[in-house]
């Protein structure tokens, strides 16, 4: 069996419409599109489902609680329209740090949000007529003056993929979705999530096998590959010191239950008294080459087996390169490789 090649992009990549039709001519199973607290995620996809005829469009991720459900099931139905089935909606409830620093929205309940939202994308999209007594949501709002629709346009198939951390995060990704968007990811401690996930799929009468598993990686060729780690390794102060708060960052604790909670907690400790520098140094290498494709052909090619072995469906990969032609240069060699396994 393969190990599926998906790629990363943002919308302020250079040449990112070349560079997506270079990937699916190459064979490229699918694109991802993120959002932070820039540009959006949705909104590149219908041009890039212009551009394209056969690549999958995944966001990963959009956050929820920046848009209603019905909205984002709204959303989700044009874009499955315009990319005449390629749309995959990849789902995440985000962090403190975003969601109060910059939506202004609470970020109580975030499994509770992400299941409720779930179940009303499903109503929506089945062309079910939209009353939801949740929790969180509620539609119609109660004491108003609105009614239960449904929604105008035709029913479609819209995969829902999460993007989840914490163990009750992953067995609601087991329960309830059509896939996993993985990062922070160790093939050698993958069932600190995958058991989780699993858990949860056997709860609702499903197995592991019913859930595309995807994980986040970057990919360097390269002769050096103790300092490649290195310095991907130090891209991870960032995350650990500012992707959420200083109470609450789900990154950091996943890393904690794959045993690097001492190292994290002084990375995170480094950068928020304002020492970057030595944060960056403080990230252990290991973390840098654990998580990503680092090093020669067959190092790689090693580290797609264990990928592929550990219950890895499919990766979604940002092959580094300083110009299009590098990057393209970059995927085509792991696709030849993927393909060899």
């Amino acid at each position: 069996m393969t190990i599926e090649i998906g790629i990363t992009v943002s919308p302020a990549m250079e040449g990112l419409v070349d560079y997506v039709v270079e990937a699916e001519r190459l064979g490229a199973a699918s694109v991802w599109m993120a959002e932070f607290w820039g540009h959006d995620a949705l909104t590149p996809l219908g041009f890039l489902a212009h551009a394209t005829s056969r690549i999958r469009l995944g966001t990963a991720i959009v956050q929820l609680g920046t848009r209603t459900p019905a909205m984002l099931a709204m959303s989700a139905m044009t874009l499955q329209h315009l990319s005449e089935g390629r749309f995959v909606l990849g789902i995440g409830s985000s962090g403190p740090q975003v969601m109060e620093g910059w939506h202004g929205v609470s970020f109580a309940k975030p499994v509770t949000r992400t299941r409720e939202t779930i179940e009303i994308i499903r109503m929506v999209c089945a062309g079910e007529r939209l009353a939801y007594d949740g929790d969180v949501y509620r539609v119609p709002l109660p004491g108003g003056e609105g009614k239960a629709l449904r929604s105008a346009a035709p029913p479609v198939n819209v995969p829902i993929y999460v993007a989840s951390l914490g163990p009750a995060n992953l067995r609601l990704t087991g329960a309830l979705a059509d896939g996993w968007i993985g990062n922070s990811f160790f093939c050698e401690t993958a069932g600190i999530f995958l058991d989780e996930i699993s858990g949860g799929a056997e709860s609702a009468g499903r197995s592991l096998q019913d859930i595309d598993i995807t994980v986040s990686v970057s990919c360097e060729f390269t002769d050096d590959a103790e300092e490649a780690g290195r310095r991907h390794a130090e891209g991870y102060a960032f995350t650990f010191g500012a992707m959420g708060s200083a109470s609450t960052n789900f990154y950091n604790r996943a890393f904690e239950r794959q045993g690097f909670g001492p190292a994290v907690a002084e990375v995170q400790r480094l950068w928020l008294v304002g020492d970057r520098e030595a944060a960056k140094r403080a990230v252990p290498a290991g973390i840098g080459l654990r998580t990503n494709l680092i090093g020669s052909d067959e190092q790689i090619r090693d580290r797609l087996r264990q990928y592929r072995d550990c219950g890895v469906n499919a990766l979604r990969v940002n092959p580094i390169g300083d110009t299009l032609d590098a990057r393209l240069e970059g995927l085509g060699r792991l696709l030849d490789i993927s393909r060899a396994l």
